[in-house]
């Protein structure tokens, strides 16, 4: 795709979601560093993803994380969403937290905690029916450290026996999205590792279980767009969690530490036909040292910039190049994209939405992060400890 006006047409349809817990106080292990304005409620966080969105204009969806953005009334904060031109994305569940789940959750080798962890992930459905979100997203910290633990097949029939009973739950129009992660903080064995064991699990379900790609979640060296590209090709990649990584799952900002990943990954998605709402772009993010919003800010624009570079991948002269083994000739083709600073195009298509073409100078100017952090005095502030 390489029409100026198709490429901008796909990137004004091009939505990121952002996640809830970006915008509070998050952090490594060790320390969680606390910054003035931080919200304090799920409204406040709600608030801060409204200015992500009035920014980037790419941004209208807020993933809810279970029990964290716990409320009273989720319809009542689905209207407030709506209220501020937002919506509310996936309903992520948590059966990490917990004391009972030294051992694992719907892995643990006792019935009670594994029934414990059912009855959060049934109730986090039932905050989809209330909110409207389509996407449940699941991601298991469950394994073992140690050989002989606990027995591995077992814990993949106790694994499935609760994706089904999920599954079996859902409305018609919503989705189970399974995340892997090859290790932590289970380090001997993961009982969802990676994406060939979702997938197969997801291939048992049905149509409407999928599997989620983390960008951090990977040995290194992965190939991370032929993992892409081959869930697409069977119709079975739901979402990605963005953001970067050097060493392990650092969930830096989307496109920091790789963009060349990140401009691969996103031409996998535009030659697979991925670039629909089939399949949710999400950041799944940590900002510790950074100012939130500015942040998710760089990430949205980060993975617009990664996109359209890859929409504008010659791919007449790819194939061609492919089909006639002119080796060089195919990887200058990409690189050419990869290249091409597509920073002024995107401003030309914000510009053309009514917004600023440079979101972060306009964040800046707005005043929003020293008017939050002259009201929100007092109270918890949102995160998640250390």
């Amino acid at each position: 795709m390489t029409e100026p006006a198709a490429v901008k047409a796909a990137l004004k349809s091009q939505a990121v979601e952002t996640p809830s817990w970006a915008y509070g106080n998050s952090g490594t292990r060790f320390k969680v560093f606390a910054q003035p304005g931080i919200p304090r409620t799920p409204r406040e966080k709600l608030d801060d993803a409204a200015q992500v969105h009035a920014f980037t204009g790419a941004a209208p969806t807020v993933a809810l994380h279970i029990p964290w953005d716990t409320v009273e009334d989720y319809p009542a904060l689905a209207r407030y969403a709506q209220e501020r031109g937002l919506a509310l994305g996936a309903v992520n569940s948590n059966t990490f937290q917990d004391d009972a789940y030294r051992l694992g959750s719907v892995c643990h080798p006792d019935p009670a905690v594994r029934r414990k962890a059912l009855d959060h992930l049934l109730a986090c459905v039932d905050i989809m029916d209330a909110t409207g979100s389509r996407d449940l997203k699941l991601w298991f910290a469950d394994g073992t450290n140690y050989p002989g633990q606990d027995d591995v097949h077992e814990r993949q029939d106790r694994l499935a026996e609760a994706l089904a009973a999920v599954y079996e739950r859902l409305g018609e129009n919503q989705r189970m999205l399974l995340e892997y992660k090859f290790f932590e903080p289970a380090f001997y064995m993961t009982d969802v590792p990676d994406w060939g064991t979702a997938y197969a699990h997801c291939l048992k379900l049905g149509p409407r279980a999928r599997v989620v790609v983390d960008t951090g979640h990977h040995a290194p060296g992965t190939n991370i767009e032929f993992i892409v590209a081959t869930l697409l090709r069977e119709g079975r990649l739901g979402a990605f969690d963005f953001n970067s990584r050097f060493y392990a799952d650092d969930d830096l900002m989307a496109g920091a530490a790789d963009p060349f990943q990140l401009f691969r990954i996103m031409y996998e998605v535009v030659r697979g036909g991925g670039l629909t709402a089939d399949v949710a772009f999400m950041l799944d993010q940590c900002h510790n040292i950074e100012a939130k919003i500015p942040a998710v800010i760089r990430s949205v624009m980060n993975v617009q910039e990664a996109t359209a570079k890859a929409l504008l991948v010659d791919g007449h002269a790819l194939a061609a190049a492919q089909r006639s083994g002119d080796v060089l000739e195919a990887n200058a083709v990409l690189m050419d994209a990869f290249n091409t600073d597509v920073r002024p195009l995107l401003a030309e298509v914000r510009e053309e939405q009514g917004l600023d073409g440079d979101p972060m100078a306009a964040y800046r100017r707005s005043g929003w992060a020293r008017r939050i952090a002259e009201e929100r005095v007092g109270g918890q502030q949102a995160g998640w400890g250390a």
